[in-house]
């Protein structure tokens, strides 16, 4: 039998999965006070929620991606400790999600076919670890020899461009990718290669599942950050191509076990297939019987987990999410790194931010809200996510605030 949710129900329980609700619908902590060890519990608690926290380089509104989704959950968190969260001995390792991510390292087993697909090809350059077999052997013996390295040891100069990046650090990342060298952690956001037994602890490397099992579990996984979702969400959460008959597949043992039902979103007149756990589909009832929220407003990344699939964001919550960085600057139409606003259960509008560090201002380059006419209630959120985030990095707001 088939399920069937609206788009609120399925907006809602979208949200509680996001960590974006009351701490007693979403099960996460609320605030994390400065960025000793509880906070840092808290902030793990939150990747381990997605199973992922995508990275990301961009820094001119005064924080990175990953730090902005752990801000905008957890309040009062040092703004410094996300760009600290991977360290060595600490649960997460980093890896292809459906970007660059910081991974829980319980799921380091679920990608041993990623990294044996790579091993064979990477996937911008080719059999590049063949090519340059001599420059890979060299890079690993100088890593086991001299201890862990950050690319600006590597020799040579940079080439000046991502393709004519210099022949090392591409050997590096393939490594990497291969499962061959590891992320120790990051100085500077910079990486640092370690060899994998040396970060990788032997308990997570000793059990690779194979490809199935690797799928039910990435799958799953997906589906419990969601909430409901449909197949091309939860493939494309971990970038996962070519594989359709093996997710099918993966999906209906998954069914067959009673971990996950179908749902179908009933968006106006159309059916929209998907899955969900059914113990969200129980939450998703209770979530609908609750008055309309209404929130004082926070900022979300663009790359946040409630954000980055397009599509979902557009049936959920009517919302084109844009990004225009790669615009030149006469063709944008919010801005160069916008941040949208969600109040309540509503993406009320969105803000072009630029930190200013040395005079220890944000400003505010531009502004848009959702509606023409946009309420008190709207403007009033939008002020106050603002001031939440201004605050939170300790820096004084500047420009128009809506």
């Amino acid at each position: 039998m088939t399920e069937t949710l609206s788009v609120r129900q399925a907006r809602r329980l979208a949200l509680a999965r996001a960590g974006l609700l009351k701490p007693e619908w979403t099960g996460l902590p609320k605030h994390a006070r400065g960025g000793g060890p509880s906070a840092r519990r808290a902030a793990l608690a939150v990747v381990e929620r997605f199973g992922y926290l995508q990275l990301d380089t961009v820094s001119i509104a005064g924080a990175r991606s990953h730090a902005i989704v752990l801000l905008s959950r957890l309040r009062g968190l040092d703004p410094k400790l996300p760009e600290e969260l991977l360290r060595p001995g600490e649960p997460l390792f980093e890896y292809w999600g459906h970007e660059a991510s910081w991974i829980p390292l319980g799921l380091y087993p679920a990608f041993a076919f990623r990294r044996r697909e790579y091993a064979e090809a990477h996937p911008w350059w080719g059999d590049l670890l063949r090519e340059h077999s001599n420059v890979a052997r060299r890079l690993l013996d100088r890593i086991e020899r001299e201890g862990p390295l950050r690319s600006a040891d590597f020799e040579g100069s940079d080439g000046g461009g991502w393709w004519r990046i210099k022949e090392t650090k591409k050997v590096a990342t393939a490594l990497w990718s291969a499962g061959r060298l590891a992320v120790a952690e990051r100085r500077g956001f910079q990486r640092v290669w370690d060899l994998v037994d040396r970060v990788i602890p032997e308990a997570s490397r000793g059990r690779d599942l194979p490809l199935e099992g690797g799928l039910e579990t990435l799958l799953l996984r997906a589906l419990e950050g969601f909430g409901w979702a449909t197949p091309g969400t939860l493939a494309a959460t971990w970038r996962l191509r070519n594989l359709r008959p093996d997710i099918t597949a993966a999906l209906g043992r998954l069914e067959e076990r009673g971990e996950i039902q179908r749902c179908d979103l009933l968006a106006g007149d159309r059916r929209v297939k998907g899955w969900v756990r059914p113990a969200d589909l129980e939450m998703a009832a209770r979530l609908d019987r609750l008055r309309p929220r209404r929130d004082r407003g926070v900022l979300l990344s663009p790359f946040d987990p409630l954000l980055w699939d397009r599509g979902r964001v557009k049936q959920l919550f009517d919302f084109d999410q844009t990004l225009e960085i790669f615009k030149p600057a006469p063709a944008r139409v919010y801005g160069y790194y916008c941040l949208p606003v969600l109040a309540g259960e509503r993406l009320v509008g969105r803000v072009d931010l630029k930190a200013e560090r040395r005079s220890g201002e944000l400003r505010v380059l531009q502004h848009h809200f959702e509606s023409e006419r946009p309420s008190a209630a709207e403007r009033e959120a939008c002020a106050t996510a603002l001031a939440r985030y201004a605050a939170a990095l300790e820096l004084d707001l500047v420009g128009d605030l809506v």
